[in-house]
């Protein structure tokens, strides 16, 4: 499917808004409708902008399968906007734990991220997180270079099941929730294993099929 130029602008310009749209949420009920937020809306925030770091995770690793699958080439624009939001709500969601669980008292902070380790997990995926968001423009690729960027990024690989496992451990109950987001990261990461070995099998065919070079006489 090939979009123009404006319509490209205009369906990059309704995604970036709607991504907005939890945080703006949580801001409008803040103000206006604080039941809104449950019984408990401290862990309401934590809990939802913690979600939205997962999902945008995820969305930024489904781009690539997507764009081939479907041929929607114009989809590798948006995986950066996808990752900086992942980002955005990662501190955001940091951000809500050292302010409503510790009053941003750095001794409790510490204390809690080093004795228990879904937060050692999370705060690790968070920092992981920082020199991506921090190489995430165009001069910061020039910079570096295509291969050392790329490289970099292929952190997300790690921080995605990070982000999942944070979960995971998090829940004391019902593991419904963070299986879901498990399987669909091993959906994502497992197309990446399966096209990476279809490309070392059509690289060694070509190997094979490519003529010896012929001594010299």
């Amino acid at each position: 499917m090939a979009l123009s130029a404006r319509s490209m602008s205009a369906l990059k310009a309704a995604v970036f808004l709607a991504a907005l749209v939890p945080v703006a949420r949580i801001g409008w009920a803040l103000a206006f409708d604080p039941d809104a937020l449950g019984a408990n809306p401290a862990e309401f925030i934590t809990r939802s902008t913690g979600d939205w770091t997962l999902r945008f995770l995820l969305l930024t690793l489904a781009v690539t399968p997507l764009r081939k699958a479907l041929g929607w080439h114009w989809l590798a624009g948006w995986r950066r906007m996808l990752g900086l939001y992942a980002f955005f709500y990662g501190v955001t969601h940091f951000a809500s734990f050292v302010s409503f669980d510790h009053v941003f008292v750095l001794a409790e902070i510490l204390k809690d991220i080093v004795k228990r380790p879904f937060i050692t997990v999370g705060v690790t995926a968070l920092a992981l997180m920082l020199p991506l968001a921090i190489t995430s423009t165009d001069r910061m690729v020039r910079r570096l270079g295509a291969k050392r960027w790329r490289a970099l990024h292929r952190l997300v690989y790690l921080i995605a099941p990070l982000g999942v496992l944070h979960f995971w451990w998090m829940v004391k109950a019902d593991l419904t929730e963070p299986a879901i987001y498990a399987a669909l990261l091993t959906v994502l990461l497992g197309y990446r294993v399966a096209a990476r070995l279809r490309e070392a099998k059509r690289k060694a065919a070509r190997n094979r099929r490519a003529p010896l070079p012929q001594p010299n006489a």
